[in-house]
């Protein structure tokens, strides 16, 4: 389980944490798959709740990604904000957040992956993907190449994480 996590993790984190979170992460995930009620002894201060939708492992991947890595809001123009910002300063964005303050979700979530997909050519763009079961935000979302969605799809069933390209799965949801 931890092989498959770590790799998941560094698809998903594109760049943005060091083989040491990752590896450390994929550890933790493993151990509280693997036993989950020795898990919480060991980590008293963890705050998991067995009414919660997903598994601990589940719970310690997603809590443990950093804000850069995977996006959380409650509609979609605060989703790109928090993805916009972290690019930084130094990537060049034609799309802005208030131009989806009252466009109905489709529509400002194609805009979002139209731009996406325009960064980063040498890797095919950006998928949006949602990720895991959202807990307290209405989307919940990380960001993959284009050129690695596949393989972060197998893995994520692999390790039993829901995960889909976000526009598809809107698509499909409404039936368009």
């Amino acid at each position: 389980m931890k092989d498959p996590l770590a790799e998941l993790l560094t698809l998903i984190s594109s760049g943005c944490m060091t083989e040491e979170e990752i590896a450390r992460i994929a550890d933790e995930a493993a151990q509280a798959y693997a036993d989950p009620q020795a898990f919480l002894q060991a980590n008293p201060d963890i705050n998991y709740d067995d009414d919660f939708p997903i598994p601990l492992g589940e719970w310690v991947v997603v809590g443990s990604l950093p804000d850069t890595v995977l996006f959380q809001a409650d509609d979609y123009q605060a989703l790109f904000e928090q993805i916009r910002a972290s690019f930084g300063e130094s990537v060049n964005f034609v799309l802005q957040p208030k131009q989806l303050a009252k466009t109905e979700p489709l529509k400002a979530l194609n805009r979002i992956q139209t731009q996406l997909g325009a960064l980063y050519p040498e890797k095919g763009g950006y998928v949006l993907v949602d990720f895991s079961e959202p807990l307290d935000d209405e989307l919940q979302a990380v960001l993959v190449y284009t050129c690695d969605i596949e393989r972060v799809m197998a893995l994520a069933v692999e390790v039993g994480i829901y995960a889909a390209p976000a526009l598809a799965a809107l698509q499909a949801e409404l039936g368009e």
